[in-house]
């Protein structure tokens, strides 16, 4: 018998590709050209062994009790169950104490490492990268991560080799966009591929609480109808929610497909967006053409960087838009 693990998962993958979207942008574009490059517009990060490892932002501490997550101690969780998403995405489950939370803010990720061999002196080397859980931060005693395995990707080709009672070492969290209920009146996002993550966890943030009045809409890219992630899931809030919606563009459309197609752009950017305006914030992920295109990528030292792109062309300023 399928565990309760592996039906709910089934619910939240995707399906109906095409003829469930809810778009009906005529010439809804979006850079998806670069979405299979990469994740969430992050490169892989390789460090040496050393009790001083660098942080990707600012690394907050969680002092509640009850908090299986460290900012400064690496912790092994274990894994206790995988599940396909799509052809190339797989979503883990990591448990830890019952008792406990994550220890996760809305919005922040996790560092996850693995060994990559050692140096020339014998010390172990490590490929370290960071996810955004798509679980409940207020869950207890599990989180889940949302991965695509690349070909050449180093650490999800490690995520895909691993085995129920395997376990990943993690550190955090890192505090991404500090989010409060009713922060902004409209939130648009655009994320492309597994840049899903962090918009789902500000998402359900906003939608779980009937005092957050925040209008959210999300442009969700990817290649093709098939690559679309945690679809139904996303249909689901949409219809359940007034104060969300959801559109849908991919570069390579099935025969019925019914969403967007191609390329970002002005004219779909205006009827899908909120205007520019001190009531409005802009939150962008996804690949790094897709970065480029939208809004630009983040400065070398992962800070925000200059706004660039459609985002500039279209009026937005610096304080309107967050680059994850």
């Amino acid at each position: 018998m399928a565990s309760m693990f592996f039906k709910r998962l089934a619910k939240a993958s995707s399906i109906g590709f095409g003829g469930q979207s809810k778009s009906n942008f005529n010439g809804f574009r979006i850079p998806i050209g670069a979405i299979a490059a990469a994740s969430g517009g992050i490169s892989y990060l390789y460090y040496y062994s050393s009790p001083n490892l660098a942080y990707l932002d600012e690394v907050k501490e969680d002092a509640g009790p009850k908090v299986a997550l460290k900012p400064d101690k690496w912790i092994e969780f274990k894994l206790q169950d995988t599940a396909r998403v799509s052809h190339n995405t797989q979503l883990f489950r990591f448990s830890f104490d019952p008792s406990a939370k994550l220890g996760l803010d809305i919005a922040s990720c996790i560092l996850t490492r693995a060994p990559l061999g050692h140096d020339a002196e014998g010390k172990t080397k490590y490929v370290i990268r960071p996810y955004t859980p798509i679980s409940d931060p207020d869950a207890k005693g599990y989180f889940d991560l949302l991965i695509k395995v690349y070909p050449e990707g180093k650490m999800s080709q490690h995520f895909a080799s691993l085995k129920p009672g395997d376990v990943v070492e993690v550190k955090g969290p890192i505090e991404k966009l500090r989010y409060s209920p009713n922060m902004k009146k409209h939130i648009g996002m655009i994320a492309g591929g597994s840049g899903i993550t962090p918009m789902l966890q500000i998402i359900e943030a906003i939608l779980k609480n009937p005092d957050d009045n925040t209008q959210v809409t999300l442009l969700y890219g990817n290649i093709s109808p098939d690559d679309i992630l945690l679809q139904q899931k996303l249909d689901f809030l949409a219809a359940s929610h007034p104060n969300f919606k959801v559109f849908y563009t991919v570069e390579n459309p099935s025969k019925n497909w019914k969403g967007g197609v191609g390329y970002v752009s002005k004219d779909m950017a205006l009827k899908g967006l909120p205007g520019p305006s001190n009531d409005t914030l802009i939150l962008v992920c996804g690949p790094s053409g897709m970065m480029e295109h939208i809004s630009g990528s983040k400065a070398k030292d992962y800070s925000q960087g200059e706004l660039t792109g459609l985002l500039k062309e279209l009026g937005y300023t610096e304080q309107m838009v967050y680059k994850f």
